[in-house]
Formats: C-alpha cells, structure tokens, sequence
C-alpha cells in the first residue's frame, strides 16, 4: 500500500535514509530508524550496529530505535508513536515494534525490494513476512504505511551486498 506522505512525515522518512547512509559510512548495514512521539518530536535514532566486533544480531536500527525511545518515555510516551525506517521491519523488529507500543510504522523500502537488492548474501537473509502479516495477528492496532521513496532509499544499498 502506497498511501500519501506528508511533508513532515517525508522529512522524518528522509531522516531514517541519512540515518542508513551513516551506518553504511560506518562500515554497517545500511538501514536506519527514526521514532517520533505523538508531538513531533525525535526521541530516538539510530541506524543498524549487528556486524562484529561490538555489534549482535539483533541490533537493526529499528529495535535499537523503538528499545532507546521507550527507555527514554516509558510506556506512556509511546502513544502515539510514528517509526520511521529505511526499510520494512522484518519479523523481529515488528515484535519490538508491537511490544515497545508503537502505534504507526512508515517505511522505505519494501522486504521484496530490499531482497532484490541483497540477493542471498549471508548477512541479510531476508524474510518474506511482511510487516503487515505481523501485526495483523496483535491484539492491538499499528497503522502501516509503505513502501514509499524505496528509488532514494536503494541509494544506500548500491554496491553494498556485492
């Protein structure tokens, strides 16, 4: 579903895509996140740390992002929460996504344009269960919107997983 942005929500979008490039600059994996609260403002940013030496598996940017916002308000603070990311969470960052609270996903890149991007490499074995799958079977509500940018967020995959 390709739903219409806002000008505020491309700017916060485009935010989880510098956040990417910096991983990337950072000898990461590209993919970045951004949690607004229901006020507009970032409460949490981050792009992906799960390479060695200090990084795990389960540090995506997204669970390292929806982890430091409820840190950072509480279960509270969550209501109304936007995640902005670089790319569809997968399954284990849609379970932190659910349990942190977040009320509404926005993404760039779909889980099928990311894995025509990565192909098989070893690092990112994509999933094919949408976002959208996940949350369906929740006991409460998380508004989706995506893919949207994915040309501008393939920019930081470019030459990467080859």
């Amino acid at each position: 579903m390709n739903d219409a942005l806002s000008p505020t929500d491309t700017d916060f979008l485009r935010a989880s895509l510098r956040a990417a490039e910096a991983s990337r600059a950072e000898g990461r994996h590209p993919f970045g996140a951004v949690v607004v609260d229901a006020g507009g403002r970032v409460i949490a940013s981050f792009g992906n740390n799960s390479l060695p030496p200090e990084g795990d598996p389960t540090q995506h940017a997204e669970m390292r992002a929806v982890a430091a916002a409820f840190r950072a308000v509480g279960a509270d603070g969550m209501t109304g929460s936007t995640l902005f990311t670089s790319a569809e969470p997968c399954a284990m960052c849609s379970g932190a996504v659910y349990w942190t609270g977040v009320d509404r996903v926005v993404y760039a890149l779909s889980e099928h344009r990311l894995l025509g991007l990565t192909g098989d490499h070893p690092e990112n074995p994509t999933f094919s269960l949408p976002c959208r799958e996940v949350f369906a079977r929740g006991q409460r509500r998380i508004t989706v919107s995506g893919p949207h940018l994915e040309d501008e967020a393939a920019l930081a995959h470019e030459g990467f997983w080859s």
